[in-house]
């Protein structure tokens, strides 16, 4: 075979793989809209539609159910391509221990308004919104995030203010470089690598987005509320040692939990007892003033 038809394979080849990502790319950002409807029937909750101040005419779409006066309240945000039913679980036994909770759809997710994913960039202003609906619903208490992967970089990247008063940050990418980088070596192997330039230069033509936006290890050092970090030990999205570089950069108090054995899935569902004793242990410390166990 001579060398110019070499040079026009590997150039079809690599026009193809750009094809191909260009492809992923729009898929990705596409929305992930879906009708939700009511509330499970053992979950008795109010539908409500929060709008979001910083983008006219765009909301979230959530279920809101009330608490004890004064026990504590907790948003509950998903993952990508997922919905306020991804938390339902959560918001379950949160519930029975008396807190108020909040469950939305982030933008362009679920039932919430948005014409494009933007892997936590934008998705930030919705949250912003859900906490400030939360609050005037309950007072004077305290408030905690639960965010599973999206949910939890979205938090961290919109560094709401005030701040909650605690964290629960699950499964998250440290950067976009990072998350990109992993998926495309698990699909495709170690030139997978190699390949996420390709995605990831279509941030700012297709969303206005650029990947210095999407880094919240950076942006998790800027926070001050209590943080527990929580990632699956076989995680190939997120390795284990990105969880560890988050935790570095995490301020005290904070808390890591490595689930063994869990890769990048529900962590409530794959250890829900683990799961809920160092939930509730953490809230009831950061929302209620219990005393720190041992």
């Amino acid at each position: 075979m001579n060398i110019r038809r070499c040079a026009a394979i590997a150039l079809a080849a690599w026009i193809g793989a750009v094809g191909v990502l260009w492809g992923a790319g729009e898929w990705l950002s596409q929305p992930a809209a879906r009708a939700i409807g009511a509330a499970p029937a053992d979950f008795a909750a109010q539908a409500v539609r929060i709008p979001i101040p910083a983008s006219a005419g765009q909301f979230v779409s959530g279920w809101f159910k009330p608490g004890q006066p004064q026990g504590g309240a907790v948003l509950l945000l998903h993952g990508v391509r997922a919905d306020r039913t991804q938390m339902l679980a959560r918001a379950r036994f949160l519930a029975a221990a008396g807190y108020t909770t909040l469950l939305i759809d982030l933008p362009a997710h679920g039932e919430s308004s948005g014409d494009h994913i933007t892997f936590g960039a934008r998705e930030g202003e919705g949250v912003k919104a859900a906490l400030a609906f939360l609050r005037a619903q309950v007072p004077g208490a305290r408030v905690a995030v639960i965010g599973a992967s999206l949910g939890a970089a979205s938090t961290v990247l919109a560094l709401p203010q005030p701040e909650p008063d605690a964290l629960v940050l699950e499964s998250m990418f440290p950067t976009i470089d990072d998350a990109v980088g992993n998926r495309l070596v698990g699909t495709l192997g170690p030139a997978g690598r190699y390949l996420a330039p390709l995605l990831l230069w279509q941030l700012p033509l297709r969303l206005g987005v650029h990947t210095a936006d999407l880094r919240p290890v950076e942006r998790l050092a800027q926070w001050h509320a209590p943080v527990l970090i929580a990632s699956g030990s076989e995680d190939r999205h997120t390795p284990w040692h990105e969880t560890e570089r988050l935790f570095a950069a995490a301020q005290a108090p904070k808390a890591l939990w490595k689930v063994e054995g869990a890769a990048h899935v529900d962590l409530h569902a794959f250890a829900p007892a683990q799961y809920q004793q160092r939930v509730l242990a953490f809230l009831a410390v950061h929302l209620r003033g219990a005393p720190p166990g041992p």
